[in-house]
């Protein structure tokens, strides 16, 4: 896991492609994980990873990773470099949502 400082993303920055075989992925979490780097990957894939950064949208704001670009499939949420928190489908054409657990969530394992 990384940590990194990013500013907030105002409304209308983050552009998505999707369709065909391709959809995207938001990973929502609280404020705690701001600048964390979450990572996700499909079966027997390598990683990619997104960072957390605030989101200021019309109504206040909120705390998200975002993977855009994606390929069709059930994608794993990793805790760590060993725990999953869960999986997630993705499909083309769509976007896909996660919620994080909570921060009182602690992974078995």
């Amino acid at each position: 896991m990384h940590e990194h400082a990013y500013g907030p993303s105002e409304t209308g920055s983050v552009v998505l492609d999707l369709g065909g075989d391709t959809g995207a992925l938001i990973v929502y979490t609280g404020r705690d994980l701001h600048g964390r780097e979450i990572e996700i990957s499909r079966d027997g894939e390598r990683r990619v990873h997104s960072a957390v950064r605030e989101r200021r949208v019309r109504d206040g704001s909120f705390h998200s990773a975002v993977y855009p670009d994606l390929p069709s499939g059930i994608y794993t949420v990793w805790w760590d470099g060993d725990t999953s928190v869960g999986t997630v489908s993705v499909h083309g054409g769509g976007i896909a949502e996660f919620v994080w657990p909570s921060s009182g969530f602690r992974p078995v394992g």
